[in-house]
């Protein structure tokens, strides 16, 4: 009996020692079933987080896929005025807005939108911007073909109105002025050539039909337009005033900038993203309001450091040659500031206003009172020195393939006119050596001899006309250039101007 009670025992034990293993193994089992439930509810709510990101991703796509599609319709207005054919842009943008709606319907059906659907949305986005910006290009170079169409039309109209009223309109021409002993300086003119003064007029045309085409943004009451104006504006002429002598990759990124937003693509400015695209005369209006900024900068920065001449102007070279109509637009405000960069002395009419005459000379006239004349030189200075420094720079990144959209022959002609015109008092001696400091080293390398017989015509011909109008108390710039000049013909050499860029600016 005691036998078999110890075996019964015993075998109660094992048992108990087996159901106690049996309860650790499902226990076990129990936790990991637990674990991966959790994992499961994780990773699904992981998955639908992911899933409402890409979804919430897909509707503002959508949304500014949309807004885009306005745009493109917006553009279609410059149908007829152009005769442009956009049916394949509409057509398109139609196509991806329609791609982008599918994916965000399927999406809904089967739950959430998949990383390959967001990324098949993100492309059609892109072809979106890429398309409007290709429009807006396309609508840029049709409006500048219509304005080339129609200046021709209005030259031959002028020219036909000219041959009818007879040769005698041709044989107006100023008196010969009194030369330094008495004498009449009959091979000098005191207007500037015709040819000259009808580019003059085409650009100031030019620049007052850019101005009425982007009006109905400038005068518009509505808010939302207002703000348009403001960050257009703001990306316009930022990037242009943060332009000075720093290291060549950062004036590359302005550059990249700037030509982003003059070809229709978003950029960013003041935290927001900003597209001439926002209006449909957007273009018109930043390629005013930049052209106006370049040449503001000549008048303020380069006159109180000529050394900021040379990034400004291959910016603007740059810019130019690309975007031909900012230079056109360029040239319209120099000349308008500056109308001895045309070269072009403004006649006092008669009836004419005294303080409107002093404005068309280039002297700021506020309340009635005429700036002092060393401000005056000094803005004009700053100027003539930035159109020296662009008819000599290239941007270094642009295709080497075509010229310089105004080059040194245009400094040339500028040099020849000035010197073929009567000198004024102050303004011309400052002004040549202004222009001859910074871009005669590169028309000496240019034209060579040529050059210097011009150097020894305005030393032997020029300088006495001018030491005959100037008072003593005026000589100051007529010694700086005498003695520039006296000193380069000396050396054979005129020397590289200071600040110019070099390689390792480019580099740097």
């Amino acid at each position: 009996m005691e036998r078999s009670s110890r075996e019964a025992l015993g075998q109660q034990e094992k048992l108990k020692a087996e159901h106690r293993h049996r309860a650790k193994i499902l226990n076990l089992k129990l936790r990991e079933a637990e674990q991966q439930r959790l994992r499961q509810a994780e990773q699904e709510r992981l998955r639908r987080e992911e899933g409402q990101g890409r979804l919430r991703s897909l509707y503002a796509l959508q949304e500014e896929v949309l807004q885009l599609r306005q745009q493109l319709d917006a553009s279609d207005r410059h149908r007829d005025l152009l005769k442009l054919d956009l049916s394949a842009f509409l057509t398109r943008g139609n196509q991806l807005c329609g791609l982008i709606s599918g994916i965000i319907r399927a999406a809904s059906e089967n739950g959430f939108p998949s990383a390959e659907d967001q990324a098949v949305a993100e492309r059609a986005l892109q072809e979106m911007r890429d398309l409007l910006s290709d429009l807006q290009q396309e609508i840029a170079r049709a409006c500048e073909e219509k304005r080339r169409r129609d200046e021709e039309e209005a030259q031959a109209k002028r020219q036909g109105s000219l041959l009818q009223q007879g040769p005698e309109v041709h044989k107006a021409s100023p008196a010969p002025s009194q030369g330094p002993a008495g004498k009449q300086n009959e091979d000098l003119q005191v207007k500037v050539q015709d040819s000259t003064m009808q580019w003059y007029q085409q650009l100031q045309e030019a620049s007052g039909q850019c101005v009425l085409a982007f009006e109905g943004l400038t005068s518009s009451k509505d808010s939302q337009a207002k703000k348009i104006k403001m960050d257009l504006q703001k990306a316009a002429t930022i990037p242009v005033s943060q332009i000075s002598t720093i290291a060549g990759s950062k004036l590359k990124e302005i550059f990249d900038k700037i030509h982003s937003l003059l070809s229709g693509k978003p950029v960013q400015s003041g935290g927001r993203s900003v597209s001439v695209t926002l209006s449909p005369q957007g273009l018109d209006f930043v390629q005013y309001k930049l052209a106006e900024k370049f040449v503001k900068q000549g008048e303020e920065e380069v006159a109180s450091h000529h050394e900021a001449a040379f990034p400004i102007a291959v910016v603007a070279s740059g810019i130019w040659e690309l975007h031909p109509r900012v230079g056109d637009l360029i040239l319209a405000h120099l000349h308008k500031k500056c109308p001895y960069s045309v070269p072009f002395y403004p006649a006092f009419r008669e009836g004419m206003a005294l303080e409107d005459y002093q404005r068309m000379l280039g002297y700021q006239v506020k309340d009635s009172k005429v700036e002092q004349q060393d401000n005056f030189l000094k803005r004009m200075s700053g100027m003539i020195r930035l159109y020296a420094a662009i008819i000599q720079l290239r941007w270094p990144y642009g295709s080497r393939q075509e010229s310089h959209p105004h080059g040194l022959n245009h400094g040339w002609r500028w040099l020849a006119q000035i010197l073929n015109m009567e000198p004024l008092s102050d303004v011309t001696a400052t002004l040549l050596f202004d222009f001859l400091e910074v871009c005669g080293n590169a028309l000496m390398k240019q034209y060579q001899a040529q050059f210097w017989k011009m150097v020894l015509l305005i030393k032997e011909d020029y300088f006495p006309r001018i030491e005959a109008i100037t008072s003593s108390g005026q000589m100051g710039s007529f010694i700086r250039l005498k003695q520039f000049l006296e000193k380069c013909l000396q050396r054979k050499e005129i020397p590289v101007p200071k600040g110019f860029l070099t390689s390792s600016f480019w580099r740097s």
